[in-house]
């Protein structure tokens, strides 16, 4: 009774994702296809600034969908539907993250090459959000890169907590309740992360005056 009482008192039936991913814990596979349609682009994103690997991306952002959709029948509207999804790929890239370290994995190369050729497409989406672009003088590409190697200095919670704070939009709270950290630590690993992209990328502001 009392799961029944929460669910019905929550806040969150009005988020149109928690109503999709309602339907979809009724058997509408339709609902779950638009949920997959509305983030896989957005989470491959994401993903690919935290691995630097296409394919790697791509399976983790599978990975959050089978986990979601496996979990669906219990699924409970307790968050916006985007904050438990980034919860589940927080904690998939931090075990990402250990795999990696454990395996002793090499990282792919960072030459100006490769740099070019693994480029996101996406990536100009982050120069453009970035309020820390340099100039608009830098020729694309080198921005791209530019930003790419600035975001590279940042660990696996400093990169995640700028990528859902510019990428996504979320509020301090919003990415709290998805790290499962306090506000205060994530405005800490947002201003550390800020300090450390600004020590990078001044070089090339200097460049731009």
């Amino acid at each position: 009774m009392n799961t029944v009482a929460n669910v019905e008192d929550s806040g969150y039936l009005h988020d149109p994702e928690v109503q999709l991913m309602l339907r979809a814990k009724k058997g509408d596979d339709d609902a779950f296809s638009k949920l997959v349609v509305a983030y896989q682009d957005r989470l491959t994103t994401i993903f690919f600034h935290m691995t630097q690997n296409q394919e790697a991306a791509e399976d983790l952002v599978q990975e959050v969908f089978m986990r979601i959709y496996r979990a669906r029948h219990g699924y409970q509207p307790n968050a916006k539907f985007s904050t438990w999804l980034f919860r589940i790929a927080n904690n998939l890239a931090i075990n990402a993250h250990h795999s990696k370290v454990r395996r002793k994995e090499i990282a792919l190369p960072t030459g100006e090459s490769s740099s070019q050729n693994s480029i996101h497409p996406d990536d100009r989406l982050l120069a453009e959000k970035s309020a820390m672009t340099p100039t608009r003088q830098l020729d694309k590409r080198e921005l791209q890169a530019v930003v790419q190697q600035a975001m590279d200095q940042l660990n696996e919670r400093q990169r995640l907590t700028v990528l859902l704070h510019r990428f996504e939009g979320m509020s301090y709270q919003e990415i709290s309740d998805a790290m499962e950290l306090s506000v205060p630590a994530v405005k800490s690993l947002l201003s550390r992360a800020r300090d450390t992209l600004r020590q990078a990328l001044e070089p090339y502001m200097q460049m731009g005056k």
